[in-house]
């Protein structure tokens, strides 16, 4: 059995998605919708920058989401491929879950471009600059990062907002309550901490401005029936339901990102090969997480015809 997978925010950089605009129509077709529906050139700041500007959570959610969509329209116009035929689950990080349920074909490529340029700025909106902050802690598993972000919080937020793998938990929450959490890592057994470079302390309680803006943006533009089946990240579970997808993308914005859960319950479920389309970020976290399964990020052209090969 075989997912495909999506990366979240984190995996955007300056000059993605040109070699695949430069090789392919399917490409530039992507990029001129997604900006078309933003009524802003996102193709350029993905393609020239500043970097600054690609990495405003605004921008970089659906930057992300549309290279990865591009990379999926290439693999269907050079190999006849089809999602729904070669995939029997999908599933993405955090924004990534909703680039998963696009390519299923619950959401068109402009709404979902729309959504994400909302889910960012509300995120951004939910918490003043400053306040926030994430910390990625190094060497920890669930149990020592749940502990120390208890014994950090003192009345502040302070959450595991992603379970990436074994080895990578992320906190997010109050500014001095993760400053406190690096502080405290060796005495919690944990290698190191250190803080990430987001402008928003996203999955964590203080984002409830921003799950209720995303409530009333997908009662708008609900979900429909999608062909693949979806591994959400707050349950690390399978979803069908297109009602249930809405209930939990708004859950998804507080709430903890369970992907080494996910990996895991992927591979008891069945799957053996994992495709990640647009990144090489989650591909590597399942690979820690789910033990001896196969895994290809599929990014550059090369890529592309390998995997044709492979799956044809």
């Amino acid at each position: 059995m075989r997912a495909f997978v999506f990366p979240g925010q984190g995996s955007q950089k300056v000059g993605m998605g040109v070699e695949l605009a430069t090789a392919s129509a399917a490409a530039r077709e992507v990029f001129q919708e997604v900006d078309e529906a933003l009524g802003q050139s996102l193709s350029r700041i993905m393609a020239e920058g500043p970097e600054d500007e690609l990495t405003l959570t605004a921008n970089a959610q659906p930057a992300i989401m549309a290279n990865a969509i591009a990379t999926l329209r290439v693999l269907e116009a050079e190999g006849g491929f089809r999602l729904a035929e070669k995939a029997d689950f999908v599933a993405g990080h955090s924004l990534g879950e909703y680039t998963a349920l696009c390519a299923a074909g619950a959401f068109s490529l402009a709404d979902t471009a729309r959504l994400l340029k909302l889910r960012g700025q509300a995120m951004q909106a939910a918490v003043p600059v400053g306040v926030g902050a994430m910390c990625a802690l190094l060497g920890a598993d669930i149990d020592k990062a749940q502990a120390l972000a208890e014994a950090a919080a003192e009345g502040e937020v302070c959450t595991v907002a992603n379970d990436n793998d074994p080895g990578q938990v992320v906190l997010s929450g109050h500014k001095a309550a993760i400053e406190r959490a690096i502080a405290m890592v060796k005495d919690h057994g944990i290698k190191r901490g250190v803080l990430l470079p987001v402008s928003a302390p996203f999955h964590c309680p203080l984002m409830a401005p921003a799950a209720e803006a995303m409530a009333e943006a997908l009662a708008k533009c609900p979900p429909a029936a999608f062909a693949v089946p979806l591994f959400a990240n707050v349950t690390a579970a399978v979803v069908t339901d297109p009602a249930e997808v809405q209930r939990l993308l708004v859950e998804q914005v507080c709430g903890r990102v369970r992907w080494r859960e996910s990996a895991i319950a992927m591979k008891a479920a069945g799957v053996e090969h994992f495709v990640e389309l647009g990144g090489k970020v989650v591909g590597a976290m399942i690979s820690r997480s789910a033990g001896e399964v196969a895994v290809a990020s599929v990014v550059t052209m090369a890529d592309i015809e390998m995997l044709l090969k492979e799956i044809a």
